[in-house]
């Protein structure tokens, strides 16, 4: 994974506010509300392209890069990197944009898997465009 991007790869799928709530003793946000927010957007991407339901099978790789702080705006960037017949691999990025100014930084990187299934639970081939 390229971790020293100057701007991000994908399409921005979430945006949200690290609050206070979401954090470690030493201020920082917990990286798990961080993969939270990152599966969220990537769940998003994968549905898109499932055209229709989807769940979370594996974290192929997740590196933080650097801390999310209070009060950055984090946007998770989401791209699809591969679909097989029922699971479909998703690209994320994400990225802080430190006292709500335009000055990004890219704070943690991540590959997430996704099955898609039918209404029954039961997997569901991917659609081919």
């Amino acid at each position: 994974m390229e971790t020293l991007a100057k701007e991000p790869k994908g399409q921005l799928t979430i945006r949200t506010l690290a609050m206070p709530a979401d954090t470690n003793p030493a201020g920082d946000i917990f990286g798990g509300w961080v993969m939270s927010q990152m599966d969220i957007a990537g769940a998003i991407s994968a549905v898109e392209r499932a055209k229709g339901r989807v769940v979370t099978v594996a974290v192929e790789a997740m590196t933080f890069i650097a801390p999310v702080k209070v009060g950055d705006v984090l946007c998770v960037y989401t791209s699809v990197e591969k679909v097989g017949n029922t699971s479909i691999t998703i690209g994320l990025e994400a990225w802080v944009r430190r006292n709500r100014l335009d000055d990004r930084k890219k704070v943690t990187e991540a590959r997430f898997v996704y099955v898609s299934l039918d209404e029954d639970g039961q997997k569901r081939p991917i659609p081919r465009d």
